[in-house]
């Protein structure tokens, strides 16, 4: 991947996390909760998502390490927990929210793929927000905090042992970071990411 690549994927993941962390606003919206509202983050403005270091600074490693997905996330959406209609229960959707739209929105692209007959141009432009969508989406589903996944899994769990699993979260971004710089994003996010191609029918 050079720069130009760099650059391209970048944009793409904008898109992409602009989609996810209003997915999240809205849902948490809808279930009571409108501290994401006032804080300027129900959007589909980019500006009012971009994190300096999950948008910036993790995809410039990624770049520099070599991997074969660029991929980063935004600043977390404000939710308050006690805010929600059913807290316990309403997270777990809040959590869910924002990998689900991505897949959605990476299966919506790839119908006009499969279907028409498209402009090269267009087909690329599909072709690399599917694959930016479902990196992001999934990645976010492994349950370390603060991904979401943490979210999910945090609300399957009882009560004390989901405090007691939270507890990381203040080590959350070493260990994504030393597992990524392992190999584990390769060996995780990868097969999953092409288990969804070859669902929607595509050999990107």
């Amino acid at each position: 991947m050079n720069i130009i690549d760099l650059i391209v994927s970048f944009g793409f993941l904008i898109i992409a996390m602009t989609v996810h962390e209003f997915s999240h606003a809205f849902t948490a919206y809808s279930l009571g909760d409108r501290t994401a509202k006032s804080a300027g983050r129900l959007t589909l403005n980019p500006l009012a998502h971009i994190d300096p270091i999950w948008t910036v600074a993790v995809p410039i490693l990624l770049f520099l390490s070599g991997s074969r997905f660029i991929f980063g996330s935004a600043k977390p959406v404000p939710i308050n927990y006690w805010a929600l209609r059913n807290p316990k229960k309403d997270i777990f959707w809040v959590g869910l929210s924002g990998p689900l739209s991505n897949i959605i929105f990476a299966f919506l692209l790839s119908l006009p793929i499969r279907f028409l007959t498209l402009p090269s141009g267009l087909i690329f432009i599909f072709s690399h927000l599917i694959l930016i969508n479902l990196v992001l989406g999934i990645f976010n589903l492994i349950p370390i905090p603060p991904l979401d996944g943490s979210r999910v899994l945090a609300s399957l769990l009882p009560e004390h042992w989901s405090r007691q699993y939270l507890l990381i979260e203040p080590y959350g971004f070493i260990i994504l970071m030393a597992l990524i710089w392992t190999g584990f994003f390769g060996y995780f996010v990868g097969p999953l990411v092409d288990y969804f191609l070859k669902l929607f029918g595509l050999g990107l």
